[in-house]
């Protein structure tokens, strides 16, 4: 008989506990059908800080749109913005909100400025729902009244250094590359300079044969642009190089620059319709003896280039095309194109394409006589050819629940 006590004792204690659970539960449910629908790429860190709305794969679900960019600064870091549009009820409501990272912070930090940023570009929506009663903004940072100084005046240096050896039973490679940089980023000017340096020494021994490929490249850089309004920029480039792949002892290019964008560079990291134009004066001492006959030569050549970017929420597209050639003999040129497109056709059907084309009239120092076999199967000298390309297609389809909030993250390398 005394056990029944003890029972009952347990058997009150439980219901206690799960009658006190029960109600969460349910008002949980309650509030997750109020969350404004919000179409995003977001990954688990995001769905985990931001849990007031509902994650949907496809737009056409969507109340709200949310499209993000990124953009290198000078410093090394990223200006990182997310577009907000509104749908369905919220149509016509737009807003765009931004933030700024450093090259020192850790991934970490960047995740929680981009948990914040969205949060305070979802308040205007999230005020008019019930669950803005469960909203609080908190103010956590006093502001200093003056704006310390930067003792680097906007100059930033990187430099790495990196060595590598790799072999097996047929086969011994090793390489090392440096490089350094200096570079300056203002509103009014752009500033860069540096080196790069890489070598690499394989030798391959497979019965009868044996062979080694060395390849040597360095290049010493330095660019400048000035801003001049809202869509011009003028600049100057200069390049020092030598290449044995591609039979240059030593070579170097010089010359002015100007670019046009269409749309305000104030909406690059929307979108961007630049055109711009390079004329080069450059000198060239060469390894071997070229096809035309020169171990040393000057050349005037002239570039002009155009793209377009745009990211919206159908998707994105990027266009390029650019032409080159020698002032001296127009025959020797180079026209590219590219492309690469990215639609949401249907609900949860995204088409992408990427592709590439160049037709190549301007290889002035191929080397004279024809390329062993040997270099031919090692890459180790820049063959003859009169085009290039590249392209893919791709089709994906997503189809089940329209929501998409749960955030599991257990053996996520089974899947």
């Amino acid at each position: 008989m005394k056990v029944f006590p003890i029972l009952l004792l347990f058997s009150i204690f439980f219901s206690t506990l799960f009658a006190q659970q029960s109600p969460p539960e349910i008002k949980k449910k309650a509030l997750r059908k109020d969350a404004i629908n919000v179409y995003m790429n977001a990954d688990s860190y995001m769905k985990t800080e931001v849990p007031f709305i509902n994650y949907v794969r496809d737009i056409q679900d969507a109340d709200l749109v949310v499209l993000g960019t990124f953009q290198s600064t000078g410093s090394g870091g990223g200006e990182y913005t997310f577009f907000v549009e509104g749908y369905k009820k919220f149509a016509g409501v737009k807003d765009t909100v931004s933030f700024y990272t450093y090259p020192d912070e850790t991934d970490e930090a960047v995740r929680q400025k981009g948990v914040r940023t969205l949060k305070m570009g979802l308040m205007r929506y999230m005020i008019n729902t019930p669950l803005a009663e469960f909203i609080d903004i908190q103010f956590t940072e006093p502001i200093a009244e003056e704006v310390s100084t930067d003792k680097w005046n906007n100059w930033v240096f990187t430099t790495s250094l990196r060595g590598t050896l790799q072999g097996q039973q047929s086969a011994d490679s090793r390489s090392l590359n440096t490089s350094f940089n200096a570079g300056r980023t203002t509103a009014d000017w752009k500033i860069s300079s540096g080196l790069y340096h890489n070598t690499s020494t394989t030798e391959y021994n497979y019965g009868d044969v044996n062979a080694s490929d060395k390849k040597e490249e360095s290049r010493i850089y330095g660019d400048i642009v000035k801003s001049l309004g809202g869509h011009w920029a003028l600049g100057a480039s200069s390049d020092i190089f030598k290449s044995i792949y591609s039979n240059y002892d030593m070579g170097f290019v010089v010359g002015p620059a100007i670019e046009y964008d269409i749309f305000p560079y104030s909406e690059s990291t929307r979108r961007i319709f630049r055109i711009f134009y390079v004329l080069n004066y450059g000198h060239n001492n060469y390894a071997d003896t070229t096809v035309f006959l020169k171990t040393k030569e000057s050349l005037w050549s002239q570039r002009l280039e155009t793209s377009y970017t745009s990211f919206q929420q159908w998707g994105t597209i990027n266009l390029t095309a650019g032409w080159r050639n020698y002032l001296h003999d127009f025959s020797l040129n180079r026209f590219s194109l590219g492309a690469y497109i990215s639609i949401k056709v249907a609900k949860g059907l995204t088409f992408d394409m990427h592709g590439g084309y160049a037709f190549i009239h301007d290889q002035i120092s191929l080397r004279k006589g024809s390329a062993s076999v040997e270099d031919i199967l090692l890459n180790r000298k820049e063959l003859s050819t009169t085009y290039s390309y590249g392209t893919s297609v791709g089709l994906t389809y997503r189809f089940g629940s329209i929501y998409n909030n749960v955030v599991n993250p257990r053996l996520d390398v089974l899947f």
